[in-house]
């Protein structure tokens, strides 16, 4: 299962995420579910990349997938319509593959 935590700052502003874990939907190169979260995180970390003017740390780790993104204060208004999107995007998977994906909301 995949663990999606969105951060949110005291203004629930989206902050950031982190992704752990594999979704478990089928074998490596045929997972539906972990392409589909990983298609959305890396672009949404690309997007705030090249359309804003945002500040953000990125840790990834490949070997286990792990990747976590935090926005720098104060958050960039584009940089946070661009996690919405991402949000919404999660939401989507997660109501059609529940036993697949987790997504969690925590303040920071």
């Amino acid at each position: 299962m995949t663990i999606v935590t969105v951060f949110q700052d005291k203004n629930h502003s989206y902050v950031g995420f982190s992704c752990k874990g594999h979704a478990g939907y089928a074998k490596a190169g045929e997972d539906i579910v972990c392409s589909a979260i990983s298609v959305l995180t890396i672009n949404t970390i690309n997007s705030i990349s090249s359309f804003t003017d945002a500040k953000f740390s990125v840790d990834s780790k490949e070997e286990t997938g792990d990747l976590k993104m935090l926005l720098e204060m104060p958050v960039d208004e584009d940089a946070e319509l661009l996690m919405r999107s991402l949000v919404l995007g999660l939401q989507g998977i997660q109501e059609n593959y529940q036993d697949y994906m987790t997504l969690n909301f925590k303040e920071v």
